[in-house]
């Protein structure tokens, strides 16, 4: 696991530190290529990064937006995330409608849920083993989680799938979620922890001695880590 690592004192300062670098990520693909595809994380300290992204001008046409995974709730449901993106990033600029791509949430089909968004990405990543992500952007839980790779559940075995529903025993819910191959495909994976209750969690996955099965963020080969120094200091 790569230690490429960013580190700030504050979160803010992580944040703008983000919004600068994913603008510049996007300038620079996009003189190569003519669409960026990104893969959306949820969370607090994301959700101000989409915030400051808003303020930003970057050809939002040619920008398509994913979510690495969903909980299995409507869109207009608070804890969704793609009504998070939506507020903070995504109704406040002008992009359209196709390039946006949230988890079509059917709450009492989750399996037909993850087959819908698989054909939804294998359209937007057409005859490729994994997606080729320009970036995906990851949080880690304080249980050493990402996306929604949970500790100890089924997805962490899948090998082939690019996104599956998964059965989260501690929430009595199914979540959904990129599966860690369609992850590490990635050109750039960008994980952001900040805040001193994930610092065992982070210390646990950096280890030699800890198990993905229980820390499943051991799974995913980041190119960049962001991090808060109380994730790395007491």
């Amino acid at each position: 696991m790569t230690t490429n690592q960013q580190r700030f004192e504050t979160v803010s300062e992580l944040q703008h530190a983000i919004a600068d670098a994913f603008c510049q990520t996007v300038e620079e693909t996009l003189r190569e290529q003519p669409a960026f595809r990104v893969s959306l994380s949820g969370g607090s300290t994301p959700k101000r990064l989409y915030e400051l992204l808003a303020e930003r001008d970057l050809p939002w046409d040619r920008i398509h937006w994913c979510w690495g995974d969903e909980r299995n709730v409507p869109h207009d449901h608070a804890d969704s995330n793609a009504k998070m993106v939506r507020d903070a990033l995504l109704d406040r600029i002008e992009v359209p409608d196709a390039n946006v791509h949230p988890v079509p949430v059917i709450v009492d089909s989750p399996a037909e849920s993850a087959a819908n968004y698989r054909e939804t990405l294998h359209q937007l990543f057409p005859d490729e083993t994994f997606p080729s992500w320009d970036l995906v952007l990851l949080g880690m839980g304080d249980d050493g989680h990402t996306a929604s790779l949970f500790p100890h559940t089924a997805a962490l075995q899948e090998d082939t799938s690019w996104f599956v529903e998964n059965w989260v025993e501690k929430f009595d819910a199914y979540r959904y979620t990129l599966t860690a191959p369609a992850i590490n495909s990635a050109k750039r994976i960008w994980f952001i922890v900040s805040g001193g209750n994930k610092r065992s969690a982070f210390e646990s996955v950096m280890s030699d001695d800890s198990e993905a099965a229980t820390f499943p963020s051991k799974l995913i080969d980041p190119t960049q880590w962001w991090l808060t120094e109380d994730v790395l200091k007491v």
